[in-house]
């Protein structure tokens, strides 16, 4: 190695064993766009399970998930055993080039996991992003109509199209224009802020009557629990009044469980729970276990009504990111995780209502399964959301070692997306961090 390539890995603080969170901070703000985020100031060197490990050896307990990614663990044995045997194959051909058994699979497996009783098919991709836009696409080839409903709080996605249908302005669309048009914005059921579903209901029917007819819509889009938008959980009731609406209609009902799905509701997918499916489904995040892989599985006649080379992409459906998704299903069934996703959501929800019974600046806990959040005001009262307080939860927890993630439209929701791996006593511990948290600032 040259003289000026040996000080250029020195200055850069790649040397082994140098790297701190500071320095990576420091580089991380001169080498990588304002644009993307950064919660936490730390790290990561390695992880296991629900655990992490900084640069600087601290630990951390991982009540994040990736967002939602790692329900099965950080490099859970299974996932890595199977990714490490198909690099040993191949890595890459592009599933469009020469095709691939895994990728196959992955669609035959997820035709029969996701609701609705019909004939189904699915593609695969890469993004959550990705995958909703493509549902979008499939409802509006089949219908032959251009516009969406989507939902208050509702959120889609990054790309252009998505932000779109995402029902939040900053920080995803600030200083960025209008977004594509067709989309119309229904308000999502929320007792706690005074939406009923009735109020919702009306909302799409004031759309029909001021905004766009009915012929004109492709498609309702929604959560069946609202991830970055707070955790609001729809209920079968709503659900099925919304397909009803469809079926009169001839709009197509779209399910994004890309945060909801495997198993992080308690079923593998929510809208299990709802009574109705959902023409198309969009999945992301765990169904692959940490590896980018995303899909929409619906309909044979929707989905097959785009012809051969509209959908797809280079990297869409990876050979490596299917193996995985073939073994988070093996682990899924191997150890009842569904069953533990239900299991723990009763375990974190109980120590949040309780600390609810203490604290008035709990407003309310809710969620779905393992999806469980609580929503912070100050004082108690539910036109004030304290943001202030979230982030200062947040902090102070990650000081003792354990790391959590805020949501809602006002910033003042903390969500916990503990692996469904996570064993019992890790799980205990860090509910006790959170109460000890919460108890050293409210007192």
């Amino acid at each position: 190695m040259s003289a000026s390539a040996e000080q250029l890995k020195s200055v850069s603080g790649l040397q082994a064993g140098t790297a701190t969170n500071e320095s990576l901070l420091a580089r991380r703000q001169a080498a990588v766009a304002r644009g993307v985020g950064a919660i936490h100031p730390i790290y990561v060197e390695r992880a296991e399970n629900a655990t992490v490990w900084d640069v600087e050896g601290r630990e951390y307990l991982d009540f994040a998930g990736g967002i939602a990614v790692l329900n099965t663990g950080h490099m859970h044995p299974r996932v890595k055993a199977a990714v490490l045997e198909q690099m040993e194959a191949f890595s890459h051909t592009c599933f469009m080039v020469m095709g691939y058994e895994n990728y196959i699979s992955v669609c035959e497996r997820l035709n029969r996991l996701v609701p609705g009783d019909f004939a189904k098919k699915s593609a695969l991709f890469v993004t959550g992003a990705e995958a909703v836009e493509n549902t979008v696409k499939a409802a509006r080839a089949f219908t032959g109509r251009a516009g969406v409903i989507a939902f208050t709080s509702g959120y889609h996605g990054r790309t252009l199209a998505t932000l779109a249908l995402t029902g939040k302005v900053a920080p995803y669309r600030t200083g960025m224009g209008l977004m594509p048009g067709g989309v119309f914005r229904a308000d999502y059921p929320c007792a706690l802020h005074g939406v009923s579903e009735d109020d919702a209901i009306a909302s799409i029917h004031r759309i029909f009557k001021n905004d766009a007819e009915p012929g004109d819509i492709a498609a309702i889009l929604l959560e069946p629990v609202q991830g970055e938008g707070g955790f609001y959980v729809a209920t079968p009731s709503f659900m099925q009044r919304l397909r009803a609406l469809c079926d009169e209609h001839g709009i197509l009902l779209i399910a994004d469980e890309v945060q909801t799905g495997a198993g992080r509701t308690g079923t593998f997918f929510a809208m299990e729970q709802m009574g109705v499916a959902a023409d198309i489904t969009a999945f992301a995040k765990s169904i692959a276990g940490g590896f980018p892989l995303s899909g929409m599985t619906g309909r044979e006649d929707v989905i097959d009504a785009i012809g051969a080379g509209g959908l797809g992409g280079t990297y869409g459906g990876s050979p490596i990111a299917c193996a995985a998704a073939l073994a988070v299903l093996e682990a899924f069934e191997e150890e009842n995780l569904v069953d533990r996703s239900r299991t723990i959501g009763g375990m974190m929800t109980d120590r949040l209502n309780t600390l609810a019974g203490k604290y008035r600046e709990i407003g309310e806990v809710r969620g779905l399964g393992a999806m469980v959040a609580m929503e912070l005001f100050r004082d108690g009262d539910i036109h004030q959301p304290d943001a202030e307080l979230t982030g200062k939860i947040l902090a102070t927890a990650r000081d003792r070692g354990l790391i959590l993630l805020s949501c809602g439209t006002y910033g003042n929701v903390i969500r916990l997306l503990v692996p469904l791996t996570v064993p019992d006593d890790q799980l205990g511990r860090g509910l006790d961090i959170l109460e000890d948290t919460i108890a050293s600032l409210l007192g």
